[in-house]
């Protein structure tokens, strides 16, 4: 069975001949600009592992960048689509109202760790359309124009987010980008200079400088911030800088939004990443998610207490799409199983086990630098020498293409693509597991010295 098999190679190399057709047709009709780097063709997927075209078994630890934390092809989710596709596809939530949309809104309410006893939820195609639409909800609500994001932020490709993205390899060509949107610093621990308690002051002093040089206080919206950066470095904000964050917010009536997309749904060990930031007294006003809310299925969702979602305008939110029925069915059955096989506990127990092999490596390799994550939210950062901490900008990339050959699939992040993140579904097994942290080694052997 897929679910349970281990990787194997037929054709000895990738990709195959089926692949590589595919992958050459994909060349000649698909614009360049959508990247590819892994001589995969997909045929099936289940758990933690891809069967290609050819027949070759890969395992995923991209899981579709933060998608499939509840892994490929989950049974019971098959099922609650097929029996909403036998009702209906499409019900626009504009014209008709469909039990599915309503149904999972009163759980994101349920569940979602924002401030405020009542709150609503509006859906949305996409993590970029989520953030975007978290933006527009806190304008509406504040009537300012303007909005603070942070260094190593990705929000997303819209006009709107790829200006909050602080990557501007990801708006070549694109300008002139939106106007209001301002950048402070975000406290890395690893690269930071000074003590944890100063880096972390020096984050906070750059956003209220930036009331003073760039947008004064009572112009800003909102905040927005990833608890966990993602294209950054997979690197954990600190709670002391979200306390110092909310209270900033707090002083100036200014609304924190938290960016979950990519560390909702059990990722960080937690339902939701901001679960920590509530336990801490810290909670964000406005929460956005998409990506695992629906084991793969397009949808995204925005939540805030009603007194901020009544404020908004009619018409300035919504689309044709949005809390589409079969995805609202995946979403339900999705949390449900989520809550029941405590998926956030194992993933918890998975963070351990890479976290502490990888401080392993971090002993007995030069080039792995520092080991960080909540949860199975793991990033390890490789550098050309521990004490200088100069980024490695080779190895990773090269690590890539040797895990792939391999049977592994593994994504880089980081300004200098020199961190390696672990996202592997929350239901990958122990031999499974085991299997992929061996072939890591094997590939830092073997890449480490090129």
């Amino acid at each position: 069975m897929l679910r349970t098999a281990l990787p194997q190679i037929v054709t000895g190399t990738l990709p195959g001949p089926k692949a590589k057709e595919i992958i050459d047709r994909r060349a000649a009709a698909v614009p360049g600009a959508i990247r590819c780097a892994y001589p995969v063709a997909i045929e099936a997927g289940e758990g933690a592992m891809i069967q290609d075209v050819d027949g070759n078994i890969l395992m995923d630890w991209i899981g579709g960048v933060g998608v499939l934390n509840i892994g490929f092809s989950h049974p019971e989710i098959i099922e609650a689509v097929k029996a909403q596709a036998d009702k209906y596809f499409h019900g626009m939530f504009n014209i008709v109202t469909h039990e599915g949309y309503v149904a999972l809104a009163e759980k994101l309410a349920q569940i979602v760790p924002v401030q405020g006893q009542r709150k609503k939820v509006f859906f949305a195609n996409s993590g970029a359309e989520a953030d975007e639409n978290a933006v527009k909800i806190a304008k509406a609500y504040t009537g300012r124009p303007n909005i603070i994001v942070f260094s190593g932020a990705f929000h997303g490709r819209t006009m709107l987010t790829m200006t909050m993205t602080a990557k501007k390899a990801y708006t070549t060509g694109m300008g002139p980008l939106v106007n209001g949107v301002f950048r402070a610093h975000f406290p890395d621990l690893y690269r930071g200079k000074g003590t944890e308690a100063e880096i972390i002051q020096n984050a906070l002093t750059s956003v209220e400088d930036l009331f003073e040089e760039a947008c004064p206080a009572d112009t800003v919206a909102a905040i927005i911030l990833e608890p966990l950066q993602g294209e950054g470095g997979f690197i954990p904000a600190p709670i002391e800088f979200v306390r110092g964050l909310r209270k900033i917010c707090d002083d100036h009536g200014i609304l924190l939004i938290a960016d979950e997309v990519q560390s909702g749904f059990c990722r960080t060990g937690q339902m939701f990443a901001s679960q920590y930031w509530q336990d801490a007294g810290c909670a964000p006003d406005i929460l956005a998610t998409a990506k695992s809310i629906a084991a793969g299925l397009p949808i995204s969702a925005i939540i805030a207490r009603s007194e901020i979602m009544d404020a908004v305008p009619a018409g300035t939110i919504g689309g044709t799409f949005c809390g589409n029925p079969l995805a609202c069915a995946a979403a339900l059955k999705t949390i449900e199983i989520m809550e029941r096989d405590d998926l956030a506990a194992r993933s918890r127990q998975i963070g351990e086990k890479v976290m502490a092999r990888a401080r392993q490596w971090q002993k007995k390799y030069p080039v792995v630098g520092n080991v960080r994550g909540l949860g199975a939210m793991v990033g390890i950062e490789f550098v050309e020498n521990q004490e200088t901490k100069e980024p490695n900008k080779t190895i990773v990339p090269a690590m890539v293409q040797d895990c792939v050959q391999r049977g592994l699939m593994i994504e880089p992040a980081g300004r200098w693509n020199q961190v390696i993140r672990f996202l592997a579904p929350l239901v990958i097994t122990e031999e499974q597991l085991a299997w992929g942290l061996d072939a890591m080694e094997a590939s830092i052997l073997a890449c480490m010295d090129k």
